[in-house]
């Protein structure tokens, strides 16, 4: 069966996700893994744009606790999502997806600058859009450009893929009883304060009554699960 539910996806992917045993890093058999995850809900004809961090690369926290100014930190975050993002269009490029990488930071030798409407044309047309370099300002995590680009490009739902199956009360590394949520109101998540995504990025969310769908990345076929609204991770509506 291959119809879906959501036709058009923002997924948000960790900058871990291509870092792959090291912790750290672009691991190119990682990028090639992750690549044929997303090949498999393109081949529904989803039409899929990305977000992808940069915690593989840079942490800004560790400047700030160094004395880096903040909006320094941030910048070299931005350019870090933009490395990662140009490993992911590789490793999808060679298993046959077309695939366009846009920046809110113009780097016209390596990438588009991100354009809504040329972003609009490349989903329709088929292309994975990768969306680099967050959303060009600091004090803005890639869950809130996650957010923002989702709402601009008309997304059905906002896919944060984790390495959780689910958002739970607590750790359920620490805690392995910890109760474990299938479904959140936007106030739930934010009143929980939810680790696997910001406030800031909920409730801008929650504000264009957009759904927020937390999975497991690494689960076989849960990108596919998610896609045809089976049941899967926690959803996050009203």
């Amino acid at each position: 069966m291959n119809e879906v539910k959501y036709r058009r996806i923002l997924l948000k992917l960790s900058g871990e996700a291509l870092a792959g045993a090291a912790g750290f890093g672009i691991d190119p058999t990682q990028a090639d893994i992750l690549a044929a995850k997303v090949a498999e809900v393109c081949h529904l004809s989803v039409e899929t744009a990305i977000v992808i961090g940069a915690g593989n690369l840079w942490r800004g926290k560790d400047g700030l606790a160094h004395g880096m100014e903040r909006s320094v930190a941030d910048h070299m975050g931005m350019i870090a999502t933009v490395m990662n993002a140009l490993a992911l269009r590789d490793a999808l490029e060679r298993v046959g997806i077309e695939t366009r990488v846009q920046t809110a930071i113009e780097m016209r030798a390596v990438a588009e600058p991100y354009i809504r409407g040329r972003a609009l044309r490349h989903l329709e047309k088929g292309r994975v859009v990768i969306l680099g370099a967050g959303t060009g300002n600091p004090y803005f995590t890639t869950d809130t450009a996650a957010a923002l680009r989702a709402m601009e490009i008309e997304a059905d739902i906002l896919i944060k893929a984790t390495k959780v199956d689910a958002v739970y009360e607590e750790d359920p590394n620490v805690n392995p009883n910890a109760q474990r949520f299938s479904r959140l109101t936007y106030l739930q998540a934010l009143n929980m304060r939810v680790g696997v995504m910001d406030s800031t990025a909920i409730t801008l969310c929650m504000d264009n009554d957009l759904p927020i769908l937390v999975l497991n990345l690494w689960e076989d076929d849960a990108l596919i699960k998610a896609v045809r609204g089976e049941a899967i991770g926690t959803l996050i509506y009203h």
